[in-house]
């Protein structure tokens, strides 16, 4: 696909990769069992939805991510019944097509003993998101335990996300 819009095309599969990599990668989950999760499905939007509120800051237009405006994503990252109703919507039509064992690539990086890439994709958020003045504890909050769990700290268990409490 040919794009005038190289940023935000890349900027906005950041925002995908961000959402689903690093859970994988501290849970342990398949990316369909992450989906179906409600409370880890309301993790994944607030981490998509301060991605989004980062590259907007950034100056990037973003493309749809998962089908749907960026805007529904971070608006039901934010709290809005009505865009989180849509998103997950989309989110449990799309986890009916995954195979039970679909692993998004940083959590087979961590099956395997492999180093993730956290740094340079929720890492990068926050990162980013400092530098302009938006806040990102869930990008912070997994690239921290994606962290531990690489170094062996922790385990990969679901329970690592289910008790973060952000607010």
């Amino acid at each position: 696909m040919v794009t005038s819009n190289l940023w935000g095309e890349r900027w906005s599969k950041l925002v995908i990769n961000a959402m689903a990599n690093g859970i994988s990668a501290c849970t342990g989950l398949a990316g369909g069992e992450m989906i179906r999760n409600y409370a880890l499905r309301r993790f994944a939007t607030r981490v998509g939805s301060e991605a989004i509120r980062v590259g907007q800051a950034l100056g990037y237009q973003l493309e749809e991510i998962h089908h749907l405006d960026p805007e529904i994503i971070a608006k039901a990252g934010e709290g809005d019944a009505e865009a989180a109703k849509l998103f997950d919507d989309r989110r449990l039509a799309e986890a009916g097509r995954l195979s039970g064992e679909q692993r998004p690539s940083m959590g087979q990086d961590m099956v395997k003993g492999r180093r993730t890439e956290i740094e340079f994709i929720n890492g990068l958020i926050a990162r980013k998101g400092d530098e302009v003045g938006i806040r990102t504890p869930a990008n912070k909050t997994l690239t921290d335990i994606v962290k531990r769990v690489e170094r062996g700290e922790l385990d990969p268990d679901p329970r690592h996300l289910l008790e973060v409490r952000l607010d």
